[in-house]
């Protein structure tokens, strides 16, 4: 539908609120993309997939709040996981991918 003057009243898919929110996610998953190796304290982990889909990311994480899940594999023992952590100053990239 049109206004008077030529633009479109439908209201917009994305709103600023989902823009904000986009962007917090996005601060909370760091330099983590698929191929990174970090050290995230205890474990030294692979970065398998981002699962951004919010619905897909609390099925896996069984966890009504979450926005985002990082599956990981433990380089140790070989474990795959997910996670919903959050970027820290003390995690560090060890092998980072272009």
């Amino acid at each position: 539908m049109e206004n008077r003057i030529g633009r479109s009243t439908a209201s917009p898919t994305t709103t600023q609120a989902d823009e904000a929110l986009q962007r917090v996610v996005t601060s909370y998953i760091g330099p983590r993309k698929p191929g990174v190796v970090y050290y995230d304290g205890p474990r030294l982990v692979e970065v398998r997939r981002i699962i951004a889909n919010q619905s897909e990311a609390r099925r896996v994480l069984r966890r009504r709040s979450a926005q985002y899940a990082i599956e990981v594999v433990d380089l140790n023992t070989g474990t795959p996981y997910y996670t919903g952590a959050i970027w820290t100053g003390s995690d560090r990239v060890l092998k980072a991918v272009a």
